[in-house]
Order: structure tokens, then sequence, then C-alpha cells
């Protein structure tokens, strides 16, 4: 897929300011709705933090839902946890319109205490779920030991997940949206975004677009264009192996986290590697020494054959980036107070691609003015 800059100005609907997943997925949502967009990256789309990404679908955030009801009331964390379940369906069903499978497949979930203290919480975790009818099995020590080699008082078994090729699917979109209207443009940095009466002018260093309204779908990015600062940003490590050779001790190729925070993470891909990953540290830039991406590359490295000694890892390479996470869990998506032509979606933590997927939803409802309940629970100022 070849994009060309900007060269000279433009005039649309709507600009959609970065072209990674949530970018791709709301300038799809945008032409599909009749809207005319154009859609601008300063790299190539999907190169920044959705080439990074793992692919994991998970309807569960960072936050367990007993802790999330706790922060934000009953209502809007089990809606938020019900989202991300619809999300992951509707992924499905985008796949399946676009014709290209883009890795997706439906995979369950093993959430593993770490250490015995962290038990009771599990427990908890699981009721709460059960409670509000999500699909999800306990399992003790024993039962688990029989089904895996990883060693944990208990784990959950959940039902609805996913995983996928986030690289592929960015492009996918772009691709089909350019086909049907979408005007995108590469390697064009917007360095100003100035508001002039009823328009909004984003200014690059080859040309203008000039826009009704702005949606910045740039990540932890967009907090550049923020006044407030809605989340604390993290360095995250990964490695991928080569193709295994066995999978014993890992049922069903499902997706692994555990209690502990920060958490250690595994899935499988189609060519049977494994992708591990965690180790995060509280800065940004962590991840940019060396010695430190190598440190934490072993850590992760060490950690997978604690809990799977009969599967031999090799590794193939390790990446890392960074992350923005806010002090419940959940992204925030939609405008601020006096921007209501600006439209922010930022803070994913761990579930960069469901929340991309809600956001692409509710940011095109809020611009058409059509209701949507996901806007009370992923509001600014909430």
């Amino acid at each position: 897929m070849q994009i060309r800059s900007l060269e000279g100005d433009v005039e649309c609907e709507v600009a959609v300011l970065g072209g990674g997943i949530t970018g791709a997925l709301v300038g799809h949502s945008l032409i599909h709705a009749g809207v005319d967009t154009v859609l601008v990256d300063k790299r190539e789309p999907g190169t920044g933090s959705t080439a990074a990404s793992t692919g994991l679908l998970q309807y569960e955030i960072d936050v367990p839902l007993v802790d999330l009801i706790k922060k934000v009331g009953e209502a809007h964390a089990v809606h938020a946890y019900r989202r991300g379940l619809r999300a992951i369906d509707e992924l499905e069903q985008l796949v399946q319109e676009l014709g290209d499978s883009c890795g997706f497949a439906r995979r369950s979930t093993l959430y593993f205490a770490t250490k015995p203290g962290d038990l009771p919480g599990l427990k908890a975790e699981y009721e709460c779920r059960r409670y509000f009818g999500f699909d999800v099995h306990f399992c003790d020590h024993d039962r688990l030991r029989g089904q895996t080699s990883i060693d944990s008082p208990a784990a959950i078994f959940s039902g609805g997940d996913g995983q996928i090729d986030p690289l592929r699917l960015t492009r996918c979109l772009v691709d089909r949206a350019c086909r049907e209207g979408l005007r995108a443009y590469a390697k064009t940095c917007v360095r100003h975004v100035m508001m002039e009466h009823d328009r909004i002018v984003l200014l690059t260093g080859s040309g203008r677009i000039v826009a009704r309204a702005v949606i910045y779908a740039a990540g932890y990015e967009s907090g550049q264009f923020l006044s407030e600062n809605v989340g604390a940003l993290h360095s995250t490590y990964v490695v991928a192996s080569e193709p295994l050779t066995s999978s014993e001790g890992w049922p069903d190729d499902c997706l692994i986290w555990e209690t502990a925070r920060p958490y250690f993470y595994a899935r499988k891909t189609a060519d049977g590697r494994a992708i591990i990953g965690g180790a995060d540290t509280p800065f940004s830039d962590d991840h940019e020494e060396e010695r430190v991406l190598r440190e934490r590359a072993d850590r992760l490295i060490q950690r997978f054959a604690l809990l799977f000694p009969a599967i031999e890892f090799l590794p193939a390479c390790a990446w890392a980036g960074t992350f923005g996470e806010t002090s419940d869990g959940l992204a925030y998506i939609g405008t601020t107070p006096g921007r209501e032509r600006e439209y922010f979606a930022l803070g994913y933590g761990g579930n960069g691609i469901t929340f991309s997927q809600i956001a692409a939803r509710l940011i095109v409802d809020l611009f058409l003015r059509r209701p949507n309940d996901d806007a009370a629970v992923f509001r600014f100022g909430r």
C-alpha cells in the first residue's frame, strides 16, 4: 500500500490525525457513514504504536471488574466490560466484511493468581463476573495443574476473547476506505492546529487541511493537544519466539495473563510462535536504552520458562514501546469542554484494539449527533 504525502491544501468535513488502528477504524467508519474524510499520519499507516501491538483482544481491562465497580460505579463498570466483549464481536464481523481474516481468531483467556495472597481477589473477581453473566470458569490448583504446567493457586478461564494482526487490519481498513473515498496522506506531520470561526485548520510542513472537525487518533501522542493530563505513560516490553516445537502445558492456545501488576502475558501466533510481554517500567522512555530492553526481555523469557518448563523458547526478536494508562483503566473518548469540534481517543492501557473499536463507533456517533450509551462511560471529566 503506497500513500503519498500531502502537497498543498485540502478541505474536508473531518480530519483524522493518526493512521494507526484507531485512525483506520475511525476513517473507515466515517466513510461508510458518508462523511468526507481526510486521514493524515506523520509515518506510514500502522507503523507507530500499532506495529508494536501484540494483538490480544480482551474484554477484561487492566483493572478487575470488582475494583472498577468501586472506582466508577456498578453500571459504568459492567457496561465497560460488556462493551469490550461486544467490540470483539464487532471486529470479527468487520474482518468478515473485509474478506481478510487479518489473523483474527477466537481465544479463551487464562487469568491466574500470581501468588497465594492473590487468591481471595481472584475468587471475588470470578464471582463478580459470573454474577453479571460473563462466561467464566474457576479452576483450583489441582484442576489447573491437570490442564496446564502453570503452578498457581487458581485461575479463571473466560470465553469471548480473541487475537488479531493489528498492522494487517490497519492496512486493510485504510486500503478499503481509500477505495471508497477516504483521502489518506502519509509522512505528513501536523505541526499546528488552529481554530478559525467555523473551521479547523491543520498546518503541515507542505500544506493545510481545512475541516469542520478533527479527530485526534494518535494514541498517547494525542496528549500534546490536550491541556489536561489524563494518564501516565509507561514503557512495555515484548519478545517473540521462533516457531515452538511443543505446546505442552499451554492448553488450547489460550491467552495468558496474571494478577500481578505489572503482569506477564502471552499468546500464540498463527505460525506457531509465542509472543510474551509485560515487565513494564513507569517511564515513557525507558525502552530507548538497549540495556534496559535486553534486561527486560531476559526477564520475560525466564518467566515463560518458569510457567512452561517443557516448551523451549528461542527468542527471534524483541521490542518495546510506550503506552498511556488512566487511573481507572478506562480510555478517554469524546470531546472536552469548549472544544466541541475536536474529538479525542487515548488512555487505552493494555486494551488498545478493543478500545479503538469502541472509540470508532462512539466518535462517529458523537459527530453525527447520534445517541450512544458509551459516551457517559468514557467521557472526559468523569
